[in-house]
């Protein structure tokens, strides 16, 4: 019989009512008794915090990072499940699968629907994910996302809709596998980079400031140069179209760079990726002037490389190699 340890964060999975709204406030044993157990699995439970995804911080997901590294060196242990907010899943699946170096997988789910609605979506959720974390056919698969009966692969999948149940997709891909009949059915095996080691431990002074600013018509400096005098070690700049901003936002991309900021490219667009096309502040200029175009990664998870880079290496040029090979973008000479 296999054993998958769920890791209980919070998130709507574990909401109840609160007199005017619905915050997470359920241990996981609670979440766990509402679905099914896949036959042949066994359950353990670890309550690890209970909040709403949208309040996490890096000190929280780095415990999470740590508490499913622990939880994988028990070797009767198969797999991890996540229970976790659908705000910031995208962002905390995407760490973890950067620093995920073994082949047993970690499944993240959530629900749309609070933990005592009649027709509430996680219990189906999380016994795809129970049977996905146990399933011999996504070793080697890194970190994945279970959400109304599919399964994708950690980098890539996104939040893509606010209340309806197939919440989660990956706009410039297609899923890893989907769940029918009690089976899972794997489509394929997602490419990823080298794991990174675990961060160092740090104090809440040490972790690094990494922003986001979006372009927009009018968009000036002002608050990509805040973010600079704020002390942000890492910014990512979310451009139109296929990564374009204006020639004062590219001297500004420079100006950053020169002081050791990372600068990552990304787009507001939903699908496809960033490209070196046009000039005049467009993708080819801010390439230039040292961002780093992050391909098809959109903003939370363009920033969560980013702080992963700026987390587990040091030095202006380390960096920005491990940057770009964490988005793969090609190397510079």
């Amino acid at each position: 019989m296999g054993q998958v340890v769920v890791i209980s964060t919070g998130g709507t999975i574990a909401s109840r009512w609160q007199g005017s709204g619905f915050a997470a406030d359920a241990r996981g044993g609670d979440v766990l008794a509402t679905a099914a157990v896949p036959e042949g699995i066994r359950v353990r439970v670890v309550d690890l915090m209970s909040v709403n995804s949208a309040r996490l911080t890096t000190r929280d997901q780095l415990a999470l990072l740590r508490t499913a590294h622990e939880v994988l060196t028990d070797p009767d242990v198969d797999g991890i499940v996540v229970t976790h907010g659908t705000d910031t899943l995208e962002e905390s699946a995407f760490l973890l699968d950067l620093h995920h170096d073994d082949p047993r997988p970690i499944v993240f789910t959530g629900a749309q629907l609070p933990l005592e609605a009649a027709d509430g979506d996680g219990p189906r959720n999380l016994h795809d994910a129970l049977l996905a974390a146990g399933s011999a056919a996504l070793r080697d698969h890194g970190v994945l996302i279970a959400f109304d009966g599919q399964v994708h692969a950690a980098r890539g999948t996104v939040k893509v809709r606010t209340l309806a149940a197939d919440a989660f997709a990956d706009p410039s891909g297609s899923p890893v596998a989907d769940v029918k009949d009690g089976r899972i059915l794997v489509h394929g095996r997602p490419e990823r980079p080298a794991p990174l080691p675990l961060p160092a431990p740090a104090d809440d002074t040490a972790l690094p400031r990494v922003d986001i600013v979006m372009h927009h018509c009018d968009a000036d400096p002002l608050l990509f140069d805040a973010a600079v005098r704020a002390g942000a070690q890492g910014i990512v700049l979310v451009a139109t179209g296929a990564g374009n901003a204006t020639p004062e936002i590219v001297t500004a991309v420079g100006a950053a760079v020169s002081r050791g900021v990372l600068v990552a490219l990304t787009t507001r667009v939903p699908s496809g990726p960033v490209a070196e096309i046009y000039t005049h502040g467009g993708a080819v200029d801010l390439a230039a002037a040292g961002a780093v175009l992050t391909g098809t990664l959109r903003a939370g998870q363009a920033r969560i490389a980013v702080l992963s880079a700026a987390l587990t290496t040091a030095g202006t040029e380390a960096r920005t190699h491990a940057l770009r090979r964490l988005v793969g973008a090609p190397a510079t000479a």
